[in-house]
């Protein structure tokens, strides 16, 4: 079978790209279809590659050179093109609160390693978890350019020891891919096991389905299966295929081992080849209009990813309708011709007309270059609004905060300002003097942050302890003790209750969260603080549900029996709703939730029996005062995502805190002098 012209592949490719566009569409899931395109590139490149070695005795630095230039004659003017118009989009559409976010996101796309910094916020329980990214698709195109600079240094070192040596070259990266392959499936079934959001975008976990294409380029001329079963296994393929995704769907954490599922049906498919028989399924998959579609494959799933989520932005759509959808398709389609048209009829033209690669190169440029300069300088304009703003916010008058609940001014004497901090980087600014401090989720480690007096020196020791949303009263409590030459230390980790019951995170087991609790209580019975300070309940999200998490009074009993006092604070209300978002659609105004929605009337805390070392303190009426929840209170933004307190609004609750901390701990206030 010939391994340099395939017309079967472009078919797969036809069908990959369907499948990834009407199950992100339609079914918000996985389709194995970005597996499939993986495995294609490995196949086609690993090919290619050794095909030039061979016929050069090795790869020069030219050849790796010109080999380069053409993929980015192929692949750079179109994706440049598709940034563009995100960015466009992002600035016409999108509230301004997502801003930043989608340019740092462009600049990583047009970088080629926007994997890498999704990977960093999939893991990033304080980062907005609710919105998605226009050029998330971006991630596959990043590890196959990784790949691409990759696999001819690679395949280049291996030709030149080989050459040397007198191997066989084929023989010799045969070896070295099968290494490589085994070592990134190993590391990928790891990973995808303890992190799986990490994993899905991390160029090592899918590395070894860019190697199967690679193994399976260099063993398929030795290959020889006859035409009765390459038949029923081109079906067998196609079939895995299209069923990966009704079965898998987004149920089993991808890449692992399940990714072996379409990777292996991509296999079969390849594998069968042409068979020349008309009960195969190559005569579907080398169809013209199959070919020319497949041909389409590139643009089409550029464009389909952003087209759908401006939709869903535009419509307030969590999934598209039927009707809908079409359109999304529709839509994506007519720009993908378009693209290819444009790209087709200006940098084809120009570098066929001069093909030398400082022409190519620059074509390329002058596409990409002025998307990443754009988004540099939006950027930068944005982060000098965020630093005037910041400067307006540090007169107390005009910025109060919750400390408008109890000025001697009304609400409508205070000047209307910008609410602080600016919607568009309200949680990067809330939690970026607490860098190193926040344990993720998916993190092993156990760590502790001091701040206030020293711990010998203070006359009173507080130890912050639990999740975020014991967290998100840090800047609150961090204000009492800098008042007070009090010691404050801060344990705290994403998702965790303080509790001695095993917790679950997304229906999973969380034994990390167990092992967290076993090293808190550790050090603190190392540190002995005077209270440990700690959310007492749990609210739901848009919901007047609340309870007290199971194991939390067991475990204020083990403090108890420590000679710890506790003082649990009730949780905040969470309006299930982006507050950033609301605020810069809709004007902080509109942006108001009822208490009773929210939060039921009575705590559980005031209804349970609690642990004898137990105070509780609940402030909610700073939060929500006369039963309403503002998005902003004395022009500070109250939460930047949907449920976590801003740092300006934390600390102004500071002041309001203080005289219901004094009462039930019956602490001496000791204001630091100077």
């Amino acid at each position: 079978m010939n391994d340099t012209y395939r017309p079967e592949i472009e078919g797969l490719r036809a069908l990959a790209v369907t499948l990834v566009a009407v199950f992100h569409v339609w079914f918000g899931t996985v389709s194995g279809g970005v597996d499939v395109f993986l495995l294609l590139t490995g196949f086609l490149i690993t090919g290619s590659l050794v095909r030039m070695a061979e016929r050069s005795s090795g790869l020069s630095v030219r050849s790796v050179a010109t080999f380069w230039v053409r993929l980015a004659k192929r692949l750079v003017p179109v994706a440049a093109v598709v940034l563009g118009a995100v960015l466009l989009l992002t600035y016409l559409v999108l509230p301004r609160s997502r801003w930043s976010d989608v340019i740092a996101e462009v600049i990583a796309a047009g970088t080629y390693q926007v994997n890498w910094h999704l990977a960093q916020e999939s893991v990033d329980y304080m980062a907005r978890g609710e919105t998605v990214s226009p050029v998330q698709h971006f991630w596959s195109l990043s590890v196959q350019g990784q790949f691409y600079l990759l696999w001819p240094v690679l395949v280049g070192l291996v030709a030149l020891v080989a050459h040397r040596r007198g191997w066989s070259l084929r023989r010799a990266v045969l070896g070295i891919l099968a290494v490589v392959t085994a070592a990134s499936f190993t590391y990928s079934v790891w990973r995808t096991g303890t992190e799986p959001q990490l994993a899905y975008f991390d160029t090592g976990a899918r590395l070894w389905e860019l190697g199967l294409g690679g193994l399976l380029a260099l063993l398929l001329p030795h290959v020889r299966l006859p035409v009765w079963m390459r038949v029923p296994m081109g079906w067998l393929g196609v079939t895995a295929l299209v069923l990966c995704g009704v079965v898998v769907g987004g149920t089993v954490p991808f890449p692992g081992y399940i990714a072996l599922w379409p990777v292996g049906a991509g296999i079969l498919v390849i594998l069968a080849g042409v068979t020349g028989s008309r009960f195969g399924v190559d005569r579907v998959l080398t169809l013209r209009p199959v070919i020319w579609f497949g041909s389409l494959a590139y643009p089409l799933f550029l464009w389909h990813w952003p087209v759908l989520v401006f939709y869903l932005d535009v419509t307030e759509r969590v999934r598209p309708s039927l009707v809908g959808g079409g359109y999304v398709l529709a839509t994506s389609f007519v720009l993908a011709l378009v693209t290819r048209w444009v790209i087709e009829g200006g940098v084809t033209r120009i570098t066929v007309a001069r093909p030398s690669p400082r022409v190519v190169l620059a074509a390329c440029a002058a596409f990409l270059l002025p998307v990443l300069v754009a988004g540099s300088l939006w950027n930068s304009h944005l982060e000098e609004q965020h630093r005037m703003r910041a400067e307006l916010s540090s007169d107390p008058h005009s910025y109060p905060g919750a400390g408008i609940l109890v000025d001697e001014r009304t609400v409508e004497e205070l000047p209307e300002l910008p609410p602080y901090p600016d919607t568009g980087n309200a949680a990067r600014v809330t939690w970026a003097d607490l860098d190193g401090c926040i344990v993720g989720s998916g993190d092993d480690d156990f760590v502790t942050c001091e701040f206030g007096a020293a711990a010998e020196e203070a006359q009173y020791s507080i130890a912050l302890v639990g999740h975020s949303h014991a967290r998100h009263w840090f800047r609150a409590v961090e204000g009492m003790a800098e008042r007070n030459g009090w010691h404050l230390t801060v344990m705290t980790k994403n998702a965790c209750d303080f509790s001695v019951a095993p917790l679950t995170r997304d229906g999973d087991p969380y034994p990390g969260c167990s092992d967290w609790n076993e090293q808190a209580m550790d050090e603190l019975a190392e540190r002995d603080p005077d209270v440990v300070f700690t959310t007492g309940t749990r609210t739901a999200f848009g919901e007047a549900q609340e309870e007290i998490p199971a194991g939390v009074l067991e475990r204020w009993d083990e403090l108890a029996s420590m000679g710890i006092d506790v003082v649990a604070i009730r949780d905040t209300p969470r309006p299930d709703e982006d507050v950033p978002e609301c605020v810069d659609r809709n004007g902080a105004a509109a942006c108001v939730w009822d208490l009773d929605e929210l939060q039921p009337e009575v705590s559980p805390l005031d209804e349970a029996e609690l642990p004898p070392n137990v105070a509780t303190m609940d402030l909610t009426e700073y939060v929500c005062p006369d039963g309403q929840c503002p998005a902003v209170i004395g022009n500070q933004l109250v939460y930047y995502d949907g449920d976590h307190f801003t740092y300006s609004f934390s600390a102004s609750l500071s002041q309001v805190m203080e005289p219901y901390w004094l009462e039930v701990t019956g602490w001496e206030a000791t204001p630091v002098v100077g």
